[in-house]
């Protein structure tokens, strides 16, 4: 999800975000995984703030600019079961941070 630089830190974001949710548990989904650049610390703020939580980080050879970026994996489970999406983890060099 991106918006142009004059509607950030309105909220905008963070309301979607909680609407995406509240419809995954409608629809029944097991949990929601979302990623972003770690040089973008707002997007993990506001997957924070919607009750995700910090898993690993990749790195990722990124299409369609062609640069190598390290991107930060956050989920929720949704249905109270522990788990930690793997693909990333098994696709790419990952690490976890600490103090997150």
């Amino acid at each position: 999800m991106c918006l142009k630089k004059e509607y950030w830190h309105q909220g905008i974001v963070s309301e979607a975000v909680k609407s995406i949710i509240q419809q995954a548990q409608k629809e029944g989904l097991n949990y929601l995984t979302a990623t972003h650049d770690i040089k973008n610390i707002h997007s993990g703020h506001v997957m924070k703030k919607a009750g995700m939580h910090y898993c690993y980080y990749y790195k990722e050879h990124w299409m369609p600019k062609n640069i190598p970026v390290i991107f930060r994996m956050y989920q929720i489970n949704l249905d109270g079961k522990k788990r930690i999406y793997q693909k990333y983890w098994n696709q790419y060099e990952h690490f976890i941070e600490e103090n997150i």
